[in-house]
Parts: C-alpha cells; structure tokens; sequence
C-alpha cells in the first residue's frame, strides 16, 4: 500500500556522520578505491551492481518520488513509477517513466487525482495503476502512453497494491491478497489472515499488503503485518500459491519490511527493511524464494542520510533498481 512504511529518523546516525564518526557519502572498499552516492535532487532512481556494489544515478528529482512501487517494462529499457508534480498535497502523484539510460522522461497522467502504483501489462502496451478517484482507491488502466483511461475493477472499499502477471492482476482489499483476471473479472481471495482489517497500534490494520507475482505467475510474496509492537509495524515475508494453497512464511524477524520483488530468474527475492524495532534502516535485503539465504546487499559505503526504497531487479538479475531519498 503507498506510504506504508513510514519514515524512521536517522538524525542521530547523520549526526555521527556530521562528526565524522560516519562515512559521510564515501567510503573505502577492500580493494582502496573509494565508492560514493551519486547526488543531485533529494529523491532519484539508482542502478546497484550486486557483484561490484557499484551505484549510478540514472534520473534525479527534486520532487517526491512513490517509494512503493518501481516496475520496468520486458526490455528492460523504461521504468515506470509515480512521481509528486504540479503542487504539494499528496492528491499530485502522477504515473510517469523514464528509460533506463536516464533519458525521455514522460508525464503520463495529469488528471488531479492522485495515481500511484503503476504496473506494465505483459506485453507492455497498458498500465494499470491505483487512482483515487470518488472517495476510494480502485484499479484503472491506460494505454502505454497514457491515452484511454479507464476503470478496471472498483470494490465497495479500497483496491490497492497492484502487480500483473500474465492473465492475472493481484492486489490488496481488505488487508487480504485477492487475484482476478487481467480484464477484471474473477476477483477470488487467496489469504485470510488473522485479525485481518483490525487496527492496532501500527499505522495500518493487521493482514497482507504487496502481493508480487513470480515471473511464471505460479506464486505470490507479500508482508503482513503481524504485531503491533512498534507503530512502524512489525511484518513478516509469506509466499503462497496463486490458487491460495501452499501459504508458507519467508521470514520470522518482524522487522517493519516489505515490498518484495522476484528476480526474472523467480530464484530470488528483493525487499526492503526500514526499521528494526525503532532503528531506522532502509536498507535492502535479498534472500532465496524459500527464504533461505536472507542478508543485507545495501553496500557499506551508503551514507546514513541516504534511504533505499522499493527495489525491483534488472534484466540478468545482476543489478537492481531502486528509489533512493537523501533525507537531509
């Protein structure tokens, strides 16, 4: 769900960096050779090399940036995601790409609703994504240049959390993982949760929220939330079946974590942790689809002001993309 994970300070961290107990934006590899963070807007879309831990900065901007979703498109040449253009309420997200190379960025909606969460059809030629629009958010599609819009599947609540796979469309209502067809129809619940709906002390209800599809479209990861112990949320990874059978857990830290992405391979899963208990984090993780292998991949050399958010991977499963915010 956009802005779910709520921003953790670091301002004690930085403070250390400030004094120059941190790495300030730079540090040095095994090897000597210092590495730094690219910067120039407070928010831009980054390019991380795995095996080398090498950083660009593919566009910058200093408007805000959706930290919730980042899709990029089969060829692995456009990504696509929401940015805040034209004023500062939060009703001016816009769906927007870029290629990969940094360049052609496009506005593609301009309609005074607030659109967030884009998602590519299969072959590329639509986008669906979230609009709120009357007084809930529900699932509208367009063509890939932004032209024909229009409403895909409204509940009697808000729809939200959107990712598309083949003939199939997953997305959160009700704080359960539900899946229908690509044109609408079939909307079936694949989680029940405990609790689901119920809120506590974190700022969303308990339950499930950015289901993720595998590449062949036989699974779904997503978080939920499990315990309320910080405000944050304290969530778990879970994969399930795309019928709903087979519902395993990936994670057991309760970590405030979540939007998972699979790698092309369906081998691996990218996710984000922003807080431990009130520590904040933003870092990424990368573990197995079983759950196994689960670790830190954010280089060291990342300044503690500098916040990862959603990641998805590259083509050849060897980079990742990811939305960066410098917070100070």
């Amino acid at each position: 769900m956009p802005g779910k994970l709520f921003l953790v300070s670091r301002i004690a961290v930085a403070a250390l960096a400030f004094l120059g107990l941190g790495c300030g934006g730079a540090g040095e590899t095994a090897a000597g050779r210092t590495k730094a963070v690219p910067r120039q807007g407070r928010w831009g879309i980054y390019k991380l090399n795995l095996a080398t831990q090498d950083v660009s900065l593919i566009y910058s901007s200093s408007n805000t940036i959706s930290s919730s979703s980042l899709r990029s498109n089969s060829s692995d040449t456009t990504l696509l995601f929401a940015e805040k253009l034209g004023g500062a309420g939060d009703n001016d997200f816009e769906i927007c790409t870029v290629g990969t190379d940094g360049r052609n960025f496009k506005r593609l909606t301009s309609n005074g609703f607030m659109d967030v969460y884009p998602a590519w059809s299969p072959d590329d030629r639509q986008i669906a994504f979230l609009s709120l629009r009357q007084p809930h958010l529900h699932i509208y599609v367009m063509n890939a240049d932004g032209s024909n819009e229009g409403l895909l599947y409204a509940s009697d609540s808000h729809d939200a959390d959107i990712d598309w796979v083949g003939n199939s469309i997953v997305f959160t209502y009700r704080s359960q993982i539900w899946r229908m067809r690509s044109d609408g129809t079939s909307p079936a619940r694949l989680t029940n949760p405990p609790g689901a709906g119920q809120q506590g002390n974190a700022n969303l209800p308990f339950g499930d929220y950015d289901p993720r599809l595998s590449p062949d479209g036989s699974k779904v990861v997503f978080e939920r939330l499990e315990g309320d112990g910080s405000v944050h949320g304290n969530y778990n990874l879970h994969r399930v079946n795309a019928d709903g059978s087979g519902e395993v857990a990936l994670t057991s830290t309760a970590y405030t974590q979540g939007f998972p992405s699979w790698s092309h391979s369906g081998d691996e899963i990218v996710y984000l942790v922003s807080a431990i208990g009130d520590q904040g984090k933003y870092d990424l993780y990368l573990m197995n689809a079983d759950g196994t292998g689960n670790r830190s991949v954010t280089p060291d050399y990342f300044p503690p002001e500098f916040l990862c958010h959603v990641a998805i991977f590259a083509k050849g499963d060897s980079d990742l993309y990811f939305v960066g915010e410098w917070y100070q």
